[in-house]
């Protein structure tokens, strides 16, 4: 072995989002083939794994310029990073590359897995599991005493997009997300009798988010046959028309208003309305009557046929109405 050569640094970091041991074959290769593999985590994750495949691991805290002199010779030392990764030694290699000083080994950062996409909704299940058990307020809350906050959220999420702001878009969807996910945990928590429910019939039970996850793939899968089976689905109006036809057999309504929130704005549960009549075909006479509802009635039933969110056309005006307030105030 040529005592001047620097040898090599290898930086091995591993996701902890994949399950511990599923590392790529590059890892698995320089793992075995190191002189020296250490580890300053005595608890890291993949330390078993890696025993297991016979890669001797040892727990080491090496300086930086303890780990350019275990390299001498030309050695290979595989440093496991741990999960929080390992700054104090990174920078301490960085300055003694700087300093022109020190025959640097070769330092190579090698992942041994990847996130996948979607991996980070790991972490928030995570994070939401902990603030459930240890945060006082979080811990007592109930679907009902959050119901409130998820019809804030959503339109604080529309407000977000009808600004435009891309910011504050991610921002709001990441607050609807929450909503989604708290709920999943605290269901997670039932007990036969909650609810009012305390016949066993299965009209309740708890889920996790994993069961929420599970059953709007299977949805989505079922309503998009164009895509994940043999089904054709040349323009949008197609897609529309296979995603009704199977949410009809699903659901077997005994009436085109079955499912349709009436807790909802007045201007979109009427424009809600209008549209499930006229996707069905049926001849229904506005109801007359005297005073501004049905004044407000008919005007989002007109704005649903010419395919205007009635909604989202009064807040554009309102918030038009916003402006010459602020306008009328400054003089």
């Amino acid at each position: 072995m040529n005592a001047d050569r620097p040898g090599r640094i290898v930086l091995l970091t591993a996701s902890h989002r994949v399950a511990p041991g599923l590392l790529s074959w590059p890892a698995w290769q320089t793992l075995h083939a190191a002189d020296r593999v250490l580890c300053a985590d005595e608890r890291h994750a993949q330390l078993p794994y890696l025993r297991e495949a016979g890669v001797d691991v040892e727990h080491a805290r090496p300086s930086a310029q303890e780990l350019v002199d275990a390299c001498a010779g030309g050695r290979t030392v595989v440093v496991l990073a741990s999960g929080e990764g390992d700054q104090p030694l990174t920078d301490g290699l960085a300055r003694l590359a700087g300093s022109g000083r020190v025959a640097m080994p070769d330092l190579e950062l090698l992942p041994g897995s990847y996130d996948l996409p979607g991996a980070r909704l790991l972490d928030l299940v995570q994070v939401m599991d902990r603030i459930r058990r240890e945060c006082p307020w979080s811990s007592r809350q109930t679907h009902k005493g959050l119901a409130k906050y998820g019809i804030e959220e959503a339109y604080e999420l529309v407000e977000a997009i009808e600004d435009g702001d891309r910011d504050e878009l991610r921002e709001e969807l990441g607050d609807v997300l929450l909503q989604v996910v708290f709920h999943a945990r605290i269901a997670e928590e039932y007990e036969e009798g909650e609810d009012g429910d305390d016949d066993g019939d299965g009209a309740g039970g708890a889920f996790s988010i994993d069961d929420v996850a599970g059953t709007i793939v299977e949805k989505l899968i079922h309503r998009h046959p164009h895509v994940f089976g043999d089904a054709h689905a040349e323009t949008p109006e197609d897609v529309k028309e296979h995603w009704l036809r199977t949410k009809a057999i699903e659901k077997q309504r005994d009436s085109v208003t079955d499912g349709v929130p009436l807790g909802q704005p007045g201007l979109a549960l009427a424009a809600k309305l209008a549209g499930r009549v006229r996707t069905a075909g049926l001849d229904v006479p506005l109801p007359s009557g005297d005073g501004i509802g049905y004044d407000l009635l008919a005007l989002a039933v007109r704005a649903e046929a010419e395919g205007v969110d009635p909604e989202a056309a009064l807040r554009a005006a309102g918030r038009a109405y916003r402006d010459a307030i602020r306008a009328a105030e400054q003089g």
